[in-house]
């Protein structure tokens, strides 16, 4: 078979796999072809388990060995993600689009009804390993090693206590509009078992992370419409709301955005600036939960505010 049949059009190269790779569309673009390594393969098949379910994922048509490389071959969701969306609709302000709210809680319903029926006990030991792999702990505490001290373990601690009974699921780990069209969900490489609710419940939480820089930014009434959106399907099907658990599944979303960011190379002040920036977001999310038991990402700063009130170097 050749690599990349004539009807197949290079979209981008895929550099979050280990072993590289492409994404291609074909003529009509109602397929995508990608390729890669064991962790592509890996991704195919909880995919096929996803779809089997009932989630809202791409369906698998085709996936195999070719020229020595994986590849796999899945219908399209579409063009546009929520994200796409999101930045199209601005209109000279930063102002999120309403619509772009109801498809992102139409979406994230679909997906929380499909987890919940498919929800598992949980003990302590599965909610440890939940905040190890999601929050990408190893590489945070390696690459920075001062946060590797009795206070954030304790408080890592507290979260998965409170916890406690929360069911289960198979998750994206990764979840947000980027990762989210219309009709689904999309991309499912850092996938794995997560507590009921924290891929959707924090669609929205999770923007300021970027400091600023995605164009947009959801308003105190967007989350909250958001958030009940998430609370009423999690209540018609588990009986209990996503909000009680907001601050914990948001203090391991805040490892997650620390991981692999130190830089290697000094000189490049932009990413050292990046670096401190997440280092500043954990240890406000961190300082909030131990002092209120809640976190507010409204009251982030943001990456512009954190260079100018920190004097970051290199920085306009």
């Amino acid at each position: 078979m050749n690599s990349q049949p004539a009807d197949w059009h290079f979209v981008k190269k895929r550099t979050a796999d280990p072993a590289g790779g492409a994404v291609y569309v074909n003529d009509d673009r109602t397929r995508y072809r990608r390729t890669g390594g064991e962790a592509l393969a890996a991704e195919a098949a909880y995919q096929r388990q996803l779809a089997e379910l009932g989630y809202p994922v791409p369906r698998i048509l085709d996936n195999g060995i070719d020229d020595g490389h994986v590849f796999v071959v899945e219908e399209s969701l579409g063009d546009h993600s929520l994200h796409d969306m999101a930045l199209e609709s601005l209109d000279g302000t930063r102002a999120l689009s309403d619509t772009v709210v109801d498809l992102a809680a139409e979406v994230g319903g679909r997906l929380l009804r499909a987890q919940a029926a498919h929800a598992v006990p949980a003990d302590l030991l599965m909610l440890r390993e939940w905040v190890r792999e999601a929050g990408w702990t190893d590489n945070v505490f390696t690459e920075n090693p001062d946060l590797d001290n009795p206070r954030v373990r304790a408080t890592l601690e507290r979260a998965v206590a409170q916890l406690a009974g929360v069911p289960m699921v198979p998750g994206h780990l990764d979840y947000g509009l980027p990762n989210v069209l219309p009709v689904g969900v999309i991309d499912w490489q850092h996938h794995g078992l997560v507590p009921l609710g924290y891929d959707t419940a924090l669609a929205l939480e999770i923007i300021p992370f970027k400091g600023g820089t995605k164009g947009y930014l959801a308003s105190p009434e967007q989350r909250r419409r958001y958030l009940e959106a998430m609370n009423e399907t999690a209540r018609a099907t588990t009986g209990q709301p996503l909000s009680q658990h907001l601050a914990p599944y948001l203090l391991v979303k805040a490892l997650f955005f620390l991981a692999l960011m130190k830089p290697t190379d000094p000189a490049r002040t932009d990413k050292q600036l990046k670096w401190n920036y997440r280092r500043h977001l954990f240890l406000e999310v961190l300082e909030q939960y131990e002092r209120t038991g809640a976190v507010d990402t409204a009251h982030f700063l943001t990456l512009d505010d954190f260079a100018a009130r920190h004097g970051a170097p290199g920085h306009p």
